[in-house]
């Protein structure tokens, strides 16, 4: 088998197999490729039987490269797999991944950005656009974001089958876990409107959301857009597409949400990662208690 036969059968696995999304498999399958390259591997028994120690001398090449602490082990998690489905692939009879220890991570908490300035974002961004549908579709994008709490990947997921959209929607997300969100009345007059103005034809199979010529909207364009927005308002690096999600969970859970209906509305496959959103409630009501407390302020 060559090595590009190799990695388009990582690729499948990813995809197909796995259920990952795009970004993902992009970053797993370079992180194979480049580990092919750098052993001279060209068949799967070469990748099963790595020692580990090359594993980790590879790594750490990577590291004096320049990989920050977060890359290095979203790195590592790819090779264990690759090595794993190598494995697999070989014949062997457990499809184990090697034993190392990635880099530790300090978690950070997520910045929520408040309910008006969502909305003066999502304004800004369909303001300031080059085309009326474009600003319609990056403003219904952002409140999908917001109003729903789904990924940036989940909302450009949706397809022209999805509308109309009604009181709730049925939501693919990570590993093709499905779950129900709400669906707003201001968002779902925001994506009518963008419906009604964009010049594509939509059809039950294909993106509702559509690229300048056509094609399906890159979660690039809705960043790039963001970015010059949150410059505009004068809002924090930390005003990104991905932010919106975090906030709609901070602004549920402040609202009396329970831990568990807010892990079911966020597809968290399990409660700890829902229950970061406990730490960045009391952050920010220590930000307002230093804001409005009299004693604070003198």
């Amino acid at each position: 088998m060559t090595r590009p036969e190799m990695l388009e059968a990582w690729h499948c696995h990813l995809v197909e197999g796995r259920r990952r999304s795009p970004h993902t498999v992009r970053a797993y399958v370079r992180a194979a490729q480049r580990l092919l390259d750098s052993q001279s591997i060209r068949n799967w028994d070469g990748v099963a039987r790595l020692p580990t120690d090359k594993l980790r001398a590879h790594l750490a090449k990577r590291r004096d490269d320049g990989l920050s602490n977060a890359s290095a082990a979203r790195e590592l998690s790819a090779l264990k797999s690759f090595v794993a489905f190598a494995r697999s692939e070989a014949g062997f009879e457990h499809g184990e991944t090697p034993r190392m220890r990635g880099p530790r991570l300090k978690k950070g908490l997520p910045r929520p950005v408040t309910p008006d300035d969502v909305l003066g974002l999502a304004d800004m961004v369909r303001d300031s656009a080059g085309e009326a549908w474009i600003g319609a579709r990056d403003q219904a994008v952002l409140l999908l974001l917001y109003g729903s709490g789904l990924r940036i990947a989940e909302a450009l997921s949706l397809k022209g089958s999805d509308l109309p959209l009604r009181e709730s929607l049925l939501v693919t997300g990570k590993g093709g876990k499905q779950r129900i969100v709400p669906i707003l009345p201001i968002v779902a007059d925001a994506v009518e409107r963008y419906v009604k103005a964009c010049p594509w034809p939509l059809t039950p199979e294909g993106p509702l959301f559509r690229g300048a010529k056509g094609g399906p909207l890159n979660q690039g364009m809705v960043q790039k857009a963001v970015a010059h927005a949150r410059k505009a308002m004068g809002l924090p690096d930390s005003a990104t597409p991905h932010a919106l999600r975090h906030s709609f969970a901070t602004h549920l859970l402040g609202a009396g949400a329970d831990l568990r209906s807010l892990q079911e509305l966020l597809g968290h496959a399990s409660l700890g990662s829902t229950q970061i959103y406990t730490k960045v409630d009391a952050a920010s009501l220590l930000d307002t208690y230093r804001s409005a407390h009299p004693r604070e302020r003198g």
